[in-house]
Parts: C-alpha cells; sequence; structure tokens
C-alpha cells in the first residue's frame, strides 16, 4: 500500500495533462496506466488556437502542422474561415501523448502500467484496487478513462443515452503532404470527413457517422478529397471509438473527481475535445488545491458550456432532416460561420 495527494485513473492526454498541474500545485501524484502501451485511439488530432496558453502552462510544444483555419465543404458549396489570431496546430496523438510523458516523469509523477479495477471512499482517502492486487491509497481519485469510463461507471453517475442519439468515429493517417493549412470538414449524405495535416507528410482523416460507417466509402463519396487521397499509403491503422455521446450526472462524488471524456463528451464534432479537458484538467486540480472538490462541478460547467452548446446545436442539425443545411448555410451567411469557428477557436 502506498499513498499520496492523487491518483490519477488514464495516461491518456487528459490524464497525464492533469498530473502535470498537479505536480505545478506540490500534489504528490501516481498516474495508473492500464490502456494501450502507445497511448493511441482515434481522435481528430486538431489542437485549437485556444489550446495554446494551456500548453505553455503544461510546458510542452510537441511537433504538428499549422492549422489557420477550418473549412466546411459539401457538394459544389464551401466556406472557410481562417482564424484571426496565431494558428491552431495538427498534433499526432503519439506525439502529444509522448511530450506530456516526459514532463510528466520529469515533474516526479509516479506513472505505473497498472490496470484499475475499484475503489472505495471515505470521508478521508480513496483506495484503489488494481489488476495486479496492488492498492494505492490517495486523498482524491481523479477518473481520467476516457469515454467508457471504469471510475465513471463505478460511482454509478452514467446516463443511458438512447440507441438513436449514438455515433461512432473512425481515424486513419495518409502519406501525402497537406494541400492546405486548414482543417477540412466534408459533409456527406450520412457522415462527416475530417481533413487535418499533421505534419508535412501526413494527414489524418477522422470520419463520423451512425454504426457502421466506413472510412473508406466515407471518402469515395467525396470526389474532390477521394481524388486528393487517390496513391496515398496508409500511415497508421485504421482505429475506431464510440459510441457517443456519453453523459453523467456529476463530475464528482465525494472524493473522486471525472475529467476529459469520463465526465461527459457530446461529440467530436467541433475538435475541441483535448482543448476542453485541458481546462478541465486544470479546474480539478485548482479545486483540490485547496481542499474543495465540491468546487469542481460549477467549474466543469463553466469551463465546458460553449463547447457543450455549439456542439449539441450542431450535432442536432447533422442528425436531423436539416442536415444538407448546414454548409449552404455557412455559405450563405459566412459571417454567422466565422463567429462560430472564432468561438471556438478560443
Amino acid at each position: 500500500m502506498s499513498t499520496t495527494d492523487i491518483t490519477i485513473v488514464g495516461a491518456g492526454p487528459i490524464g497525464l495533462a492533469t498530473a502535470i498541474f498537479a505536480r505545478q500545485a506540490g500534489l504528490t501524484t501516481r498516474v495508473l496506466d492500464g490502456g494501450p502501451a502507445d497511448g493511441d485511439k482515434a481522435c481528430g488530432e486538431g489542437l485549437m488556437p485556444g489550446t495554446a496558453p494551456l500548453m505553455a502552462q503544461l510546458g510542452i510544444d510537441p511537433p504538428g502542422h499549422p492549422l489557420e483555419g477550418v473549412v466546411y465543404a459539401q457538394g459544389t458549396k464551401r466556406v472557410e474561415h481562417r482564424f484571426p489570431g496565431a494558428p491552431g496546430k495538427g498534433v499526432r496523438r503519439t506525439q502529444l501523448r509522448e511530450a506530456l510523458l516526459k514532463k510528466a516523469t520529469d515533474s516526479g509523477v509516479s506513472i505505473t502500467r497498472e490496470k484499475y479495477v475499484s475503489l472505495e471512499q471515505d470521508e478521508q482517502s480513496v483506495i484503489v484496487t488494481t489488476d495486479s492486487g496492488e492498492t494505492h491509497t490517495s486523498r482524491y481519485v481523479i477518473g481520467c478513462d476516457g469515454l467508457h469510463s471504469s471510475v465513471a461507471a463505478d460511482l454509478g453517475v452514467v446516463k443511458p443515452v438512447p440507441r438513436s442519439a449514438k455515433r461512432y468515429g473512425l481515424r486513419q493517417h495518409f502519406a501525402t503532404p497537406p494541400w492546405s493549412s486548414l482543417i477540412e470538414v466534408y459533409y456527406s449524405k450520412d457522415a462527416e470527413v475530417y481533413i487535418t495535416p499533421v505534419s508535412v507528410d501526413t494527414v489524418g482523416v477522422a470520419v463520423l457517422g451512425r454504426k457502421g460507417v466506413n472510412l473508406e466509402h466515407a471518402v469515395a463519396g467525396i470526389p474532390d478529397l477521394a481524388a486528393r487521397l487517390a496513391g496515398a499509403a496508409p500511415a497508421s491503422t485504421l482505429r475506431g471509438a464510440g459510441p457517443f455521446p456519453h453523459k453523467a450526472r456529476t463530475q464528482r462524488t465525494g472524493r473522486v473527481l471525472l475529467v476529459g471524456d469520463s465526465g461527459g463528451y457530446v461529440d467530436a464534432i467541433t475538435g475541441e475535445g483535448l482543448r476542453v479537458g485541458f481546462a478541465q484538467a486544470r479546474a480539478a486540480i485548482d479545486s483540490l488545491k485547496s481542499d474543495s472538490p465540491w468546487r469542481y462541478p460549477r467549474a466543469w460547467k463553466k469551463v465546458t458550456r460553449e463547447f457543450r452548446v455549439l456542439t449539441q446545436g450542431l450535432v442536432a442539425l447533422a442528425s436531423s432532416p436539416l442536415r444538407g443545411s448546414i454548409v449552404p448555410l455557412a455559405h450563405a451567411v459566412p459571417s454567422l460561420f466565422g463567429v462560430i469557428v472564432n468561438r471556438l477557436a478560443r
């Protein structure tokens, strides 16, 4: 048995960022890493400009490709908006995690290859049991174990989602020089396809849609995009994610907090997951360094409010008979499209 201030379940980007913020606050921290060794998963990999200040606070600057704006396209309609200030960055998740892992280790975070099994808590502490049979006692636990969070499930806070509302994602990289420095979002009949440049010779392709969505078929249904990717060799394995959304009744139960996707996830449609997750991580540590865990749910609502409202609105449109009107409307009123992009970029 060992004791720390905080045990973090999950060693993805959000879990590691939470650990770094915790060490910066002077809190002893352990991370339980029970996921894939490379830490990879399906995600869009676009970091909006608003992520830059948080990356600076974390002390990392992973390699990537500048992102200067966003394009929406459907058929012959196309509308683009460039970020008014500094660009964002397309970063391979594996490289982002590698930078965070090094920073966390250098900061004195203890990271162990153990998988979370269960927890018990009282008024003073939380005991986590892992698959190795070890128990870890800490004053607080933070669940950063993603969309299918075992911590959230054990707390009994996961809300059921109707089957009709569930969406799924796929992601694969292709070896081809990016043809622009913009995030491109293509709307087809049944899916959204996202193109994110992540290096000088690689683009990431992500697809969102209903169960059974197929990346190859989705790309083939968009002639301009299919021509761009024709002959490009895969540069990674195909990864899947979902279903989402994931809803939690609360982001805190006693001494256990939920940060990142584990505390609630709407959809990947806006690409804001990492920025919002990093902001949640900072808010969680701010509440714990003053031994005020009850402050976190309110802070969580504050840092996610705009993201949730915009994303829920876009997902509702994308799942309705008005789906085909999204790009034409953005094309007809580019100023409104620009306002939305600028809001998300922050």
